[in-house]
Formats: C-alpha cells, sequence, structure tokens
C-alpha cells in the first residue's frame, strides 16, 4: 500500500468512527425512559412492558421514576434533556393536556418542548352508581340518571380525587353536556373517593376503569357508561356517554415523547421500535390485564391528538375554576 492509499485509508477509517460516536446507539449507551410518576401504576407497569420488548432493537432501556407536581417535575426532566434520543419520556393526560391549565405555573411548555413519538395506551373511565343507590333511585341507563337530576334538582351529588382530578373534570363537563347539576365532593385522592361511592356518600364518580372494575364485577358498583367516544371491549355491553351526549369523550391516555429537536431519524428508528413492541400480541395480553388498550401510531398523530386534547382541556378546567398554586 502506498502512502498516499495509507493516508487515505485511515481517513476513511477515522471517519466512520466518528459517524458511530455521534449515533446515540451505537455508544451502547442505556436509553433513560422518564416515567413521571411513581413506581407500581399502570403507567410504570407499561412502559416496563415496553422497555422489556424493545432491548433487542434499542438495546437497554431504563426506567427512572421521578413523580411529583402531578407529574411535572418528571416532564420537566424529558423537556430539559439532550435531544440525542437517550432520554425520551411519558406524556399522559395530566401533564400535557391538564395541567397546564391547571398549574398557575408551569415549568415547561406541553405544546412546543417534546416530539412526539408514538401514543401507548388509552385507559377508558367509567362513570359509575353505588348498586344500591342506583336500584333504589330506579336507575339503569345514563338517559335515565339525566332524567333524575332534572327532575330533582341538586339532589344528586358526584365525589372525585380532589379539584381538578380527572374523575372532577369528567364530572364538571358531564353536567354541563347534560345540562344537569350535582354537588362536586372532593376527596383526597381516588381512593378515598370510590370508599365513599361505596358506602354511599355520593351518588356516583368518574372512576378509571383499572380501578373500578373489580367492584363492577362484584355487583357492588354499576357501571352506567363509559366515557371513550366508542364502547370498550373492557366493559362489553356498557354504551359510551357519547351515545347519549354526542362527541363526549374523556379518557386517560399517556404515550412516549422526546426532548423538543430530537432529530428526525431518531425519533422514526424510537417510533419504529416502540410501534413493533406495542403491536406484539405479548403486548396486547399484558396491558389487557390492566384494562389499557394499546394504541400505535405515528409521531404526527400523536402529536396531533396531544394538540387537541390540550385545546379540550383548556375550556373543561376553565369551567370548573380548578386551580393548583
Amino acid at each position: 500500500m502506498t502512502i498516499r492509499r495509507r493516508q487515505l485509508h485511515l481517513l476513511l477509517t477515522a471517519a466512520t468512527l466518528l459517524c458511530a460516536h455521534s449515533s446515540p446507539w451505537a455508544q451502547q449507551r442505556p436509553i433513560r425512559l422518564v416515567v413521571p410518576y411513581a413506581p407500581g401504576g399502570p403507567i410504570d407497569v407499561t412502559a416496563r412492558v415496553l422497555a422489556e420488548r424493545v432491548k433487542d432493537s434499542l438495546g437497554t432501556v431504563i426506567i427512572d421514576n421521578k413523580p411529583g407536581a402531578g407529574g411535572n417535575i418528571g416532564a420537566d426532566a424529558v423537556a430539559k434533556a439532550a435531544p440525542d434520543g437517550l432520554t425520551i419520556g411519558i406524556a399522559a393526560t395530566a401533564t400535557n393536556a391538564v395541567n397546564p391549565w391547571l398549574y398557575a405555573k408551569m415549568p415547561f411548555n406541553a405544546a412546543t418542548d417534546f416530539a412526539p413519538i408514538t401514543q401507548m395506551v388509552r385507559v377508558p373511565n367509567v362513570l359509575v352508581m353505588n348498586a344500591e343507590t342506583a336500584a333504589r333511585l330506579k336507575i339503569e341507563t345514563l338517559p335515565q340518571l339525566i332524567a333524575y337530576a332534572k327532575a330533582n334538582p341538586a339532589k344528586l351529588n358526584y365525589g372525585s380525587g380532589g379539584n381538578g382530578s380527572a374523575g372532577h373534570l369528567a364530572g364538571e363537563l358531564f353536567k354541563k353536556e347534560a345540562g344537569i347539576f350535582a354537588v362536586h365532593i372532593p376527596y383526597n385522592g381516588g381512593n378515598p373517593a370510590q370508599l365513599a361511592l361505596l358506602s354511599g356518600q355520593v351518588d356516583f364518580n368518574f372512576d378509571n376503569l383499572a380501578t373500578a372494575a373489580p367492584n363492577i364485577r362484584s355487583g357492588k358498583l354499576k357501571a352506567i357508561a363509559v366515557t371513550t367516544a366508542e364502547a370498550s371491549t373492557s366493559l362489553p355491553g356498557v354504551p359510551p356517554v357519547a351515545a347519549t351526549l354526542k362527541g363526549f369523550s374523556i379518557d386517560t391516555w399517556w404515550g412516549l415523547v422526546a426532548p423538543a429537536g430530537t432529530p428526525a431519524d431518531v425519533v422514526a428508528k424510537l417510533n419504529r421500535a416502540f410501534v413493533d413492541a406495542l403491536n406484539a400480541p405479548e403486548t396486547k395480553s399484558r396491558f389487557a390485564g390492566l384494562l389499557a388498550e394499546p394504541v400505535a401510531n405515528t409521531p404526527e398523530q400523536f402529536g396531533a391528538f396531544m394538540k387537541s386534547e390540550l385545546a379540550k382541556y383548556e375550556k373543561v378546567v376553565k369551567a370548573t375554576g380548578a386551580k393548583v398554586d
């Protein structure tokens, strides 16, 4: 090999090594997936399921739980991370649609600080009544509940996990769309709110289906309607609120995002890996146990969806007057 050819060979080798070094996956460094909630909940469990399934295509994915401030602490960590594909996180109904209108000050901009990757999950909420109360008031369907409320102003009440919670917002939207009034009774969390419903202290709640399902199955709670736009396969035979109140849709969702500015090819690679994981039969089976429906889509579709949810909850939160300082 001549000196000139040897020099050219060395230059090409150096260029190849430089390109490899610049790729986040070529470094074999793990990807950090920030979950803005505590370990053990449905969001954390689904994130861990996907992290395991993408290890062959993306390498090691480490779950980093950063709970606090309604999910804002973890979401902010993602927003401020380097846009290199090595830090991604969960965007949820609360962090990216509700909190921007609920909190007086936000550490990040939900509309501009994230690059959507794919939605992960949709979990229906369900309007449930204490079964004994429903039987006593002869309420079997949503139209019957609305008719009773109109005929008996201010006699019904409903509980939630607190001001600004998903149950509170769903309840206020329901009242507005149905043209009824019911007293809102906030509790310190979803479990106390459900206990109040089970004991008959409140008449109805909008609860997460995964939480309410055991008591629905046991007959202690009566499922009146689900809050997804269409009926849910997780609760066959129970109609959506939208069948009575056209356009009503207020469910729980979450998905994957990267920091804004993450290169499009990196986002595309992440999307392919996680969409494949979401579509795997094993994933669907695991999620079904959580009464969660996998939703795999494109970055553009997830971005448009989050934008629409942000606009929707602006109206809902402002209608409730709920604020967190």
